[in-house]
């Protein structure tokens, strides 16, 4: 019988740290990390215990891994971000609110600078919308009031919730000042719509942890992270919540 140790650091940063670190001293067979806060935690407390990350931004980029086929080290596993998904948030919005003339992307800008390959993507499609696209970074519950209120006090505004820890740890929060506001949002996970959000359009995140699972199975028979491609998502869900709506 393995012995299972769990950690939740609510997206953030410092206690991924410590937690990373906790973790790492109880010398695991295998750690899986969700996040990217985490995944950073995890590869600067060990570079010998496998890591299995899901939901990562770029592991490449971060310097999780040398390759996305080869990975080359001690960490692999599953990313969740297509950051060609933005203009694609910015169609479905548009779609449903069509009078959307401002949208703001919120962010927690801690966690990285993934954003602006999304608002890149916004862009893109913005002008032939007539939306003018910005960014809305926030860093704890009363900046996420304030930017919301900030786009309910004027018509037209539309929001998209980047994925990102910090903010998916205060979603119900979000969901119910969008709400509270009247101000259409998108957001990045289909649980979010479930939970009462207007619409979500994103990866399918149970997917991805059974595919980690099977990841964490080879790796502990005998396999190695270093050889075990890191994948991207493949799977997508568009869900709507129509009594939001």
């Amino acid at each position: 019988m393995r012995l299972r140790y769990y950690r939740y650091a609510a997206g953030d940063p410092a206690l991924a740290r410590t937690y990373a670190k906790q973790l790492v001293e109880l010398a695991p067979d295998l750690i899986v990390g969700h996040t990217t806060p985490v995944a950073a935690a995890l590869s600067q407390a060990t570079h010998a215990i496998p890591v299995v990350f899901v939901s990562i931004t770029d592991p490449v980029r971060d310097g999780f891994v040398s390759s996305m086929a080869r990975p080359g080290g001690n960490m692999t596993g599953f990313t969740n971000y297509e950051f060609s998904m933005g203009a694609k948030w910015l169609e479905i919005l548009k779609e449903i609110a069509p009078s959307t003339v401002r949208v703001s992307l919120m962010l927690n800008p801690d966690t990285g600078a993934y954003y602006v390959d999304y608002l890149q993507s916004v862009e893109t499609v913005a002008l032939s919308h007539s939306v003018q696209a910005t960014l809305a970074p926030i860093h704890n519950s009363n900046e996420i009031q304030s930017a919301i209120a900030s786009l309910g006090r004027v018509s037209g505004g539309g929001l998209i919730v980047l994925p990102s820890a910090p903010i998916t740890a205060k979603i119900q929060l979000v969901i119910e000042l969008a709400a509270h506001y009247r101000v259409p949002a998108i957001y990045p996970f289909g649980s979010h719509a479930k939970e009462g959000g207007l619409v979500a359009y994103g990866v399918e995140l149970n997917d991805l942890f059974r595919q980690a699972a099977a990841y964490a199975d080879r790796i502990l028979k005998g396999e190695k992270p270093a050889d075990l491609p890191v994948q991207a998502p493949t799977k997508y869900e568009l869900i709507v919540n129509l009594k939001t709506a």
